[in-house]
């Protein structure tokens, strides 16, 4: 059991970041006895929709890989997320998990794997559907709220932080972790990073640092906090609320998960200015990064260098300046942006051998093509942000 297990777990983007426990989670039941659940489509159960109240529930269900999003999820939450917006009679949507290990922690990238035909088609499906999801969280109507907790790493940040209303809790685990892959901070990265506090987003984006429980909203990424142990009643009391609209959600989330109840401060705070000088949006380049943190000297500097050394350097520099541009695009532009530089990647070296050095043979010894900053011209870099001459562009309504 636990060597199919650990071969699932293999599919997952973020794998090398997650601290996997092989024991199987215990499903959460609905909050409310009276739910009555709509079964998905999918016999595998992969995601479980459920309806109260005029509020439409979807539940991420795959805990043995941690809610890795996949292209047949993607179709069942997509067109359900339309169905209620457009119902006349739907007054809420909230995202939660079955687990509480994990919300998701990235996409589940095992078919996209394939050097072939097939497996090009399939990237290019996978991310256009996984993107046009995140637009529509970011553009939706209806009052969204998405219950982020455990594990909750790159395609789960996609398929929440661009919601208005993100609830962390004491496990939540937030991570962009893509340039360990060979990768870059998709799903959305360029248009949330950038936005952060004291460019904690540059920071994130480059290094994929871990935020943990209650760290997550003071950066600016959830946007209010319950422990594990009054979530079952929040959400009980939220399928409660008279009058449901975006102004009566964030009035009783200000009242009942107020980040200053729980009296914990910032664990980077100390660290928060030397981010926000080291780590500027406004810096020349990534080299220039690695020099101010070689020149600074202290215990966090370094430790920052020796992460980023380990990391893609085309994967540094195209994050880097993905984050540059986005601080000035919408969501819509933002997304467009990426599924440009994915295609472009997918079409390059260093995701498939990240992919393998990290996920597969798992000797954690990518060789990296260029394997070093000074070998990664900046007109190389351009080109990945050019529309690829066979395939369109993201089409966004």
């Amino acid at each position: 059991m636990y060597r199919t297990l650990i071969n699932r777990l293999v599919s997952l983007r973020v794998y090398p970041r997650v601290n996997i426990h092989l024991s199987t989670p215990k499903l959460k039941q609905a909050s409310s006895k009276n739910v009555q659940q709509t079964k998905s489509s999918d016999t595998n159960d992969e995601v479980k929709f459920d309806y109260v109240n005029n509020t439409g529930i979807i539940l991420l269900n795959k805990p043995k890989t941690l809610n890795a999003l996949s292209l047949s999820m993607i179709h069942q939450i997509y067109p359900k997320m339309k169905e209620w917006e457009s119902d006349g009679k739907t007054k809420l949507v909230i995202m939660k998990s079955t687990t509480s290990k994990a919300f998701c922690a990235g996409g589940d990238i095992k078919a996209l794997l394939a050097r072939t035909s097939e497996g090009e088609r399939l990237r290019r499906e996978f991310f256009s559907e996984e993107y046009k999801l995140n637009h529509l969280i970011g553009n939706y109507r209806l009052p969204y709220i998405a219950i982020i907790n455990g594990i909750t790493m790159g395609g789960g940040c996609g398929i929440s932080v661009h919601g208005p209303f993100r609830i962390a809790t004491e496990t939540t685990t937030i991570a962009m972790p893509e340039t360990a892959i060979g990768l870059f901070p998709d799903v959305g990265g360029s248009h949330f990073l950038p936005r952060l506090p004291s460019n904690l987003g540059v920071f994130l984006g480059l290094t994929g640092y871990r935020l943990r429980g209650i760290d997550n909203v003071h950066a600016g990424i959830g946007t209010h906090f319950v422990s594990t142990n009054k979530l079952e009643e929040i959400e009980r009391k939220l399928l409660e609320i008279p009058n449901v609209n975006h102004d009566s959600v964030k009035a009783f989330l200000n009242q009942h998960a107020n980040v200053t109840n729980a009296h914990e401060r910032f664990s980077l705070e100390p660290e928060l200015s030397l981010i926000n000088e080291l780590f500027s949006i406004n810096t020349k380049d990534v080299e220039t990064i690695f020099e101010k943190l070689k020149l600074n000297g202290s215990e966090f500097a370094l430790k920052q260098l020796s992460i980023l050394e380990k990391m893609s350097p085309t994967s540094l520099k195209l994050t880097f300046e993905q984050i540059k541009r986005g601080k000035n695009l919408n969501l819509k532009d933002c997304l467009i942006m990426e599924y440009r530089l994915v295609q472009n990647v997918m079409n390059g070296h260093d995701f498939f051998e990240g992919v393998r050095a990290v996920l597969v043979d798992k000797d954690n010894k990518p060789q990296w093509k260029p394997n070093s900053l000074k070998n990664v011209s900046d007109k190389e870099i351009e080109q990945y942000f050019e529309k690829p001459s066979s395939n369109e562009d993201l089409q966004l309504i």
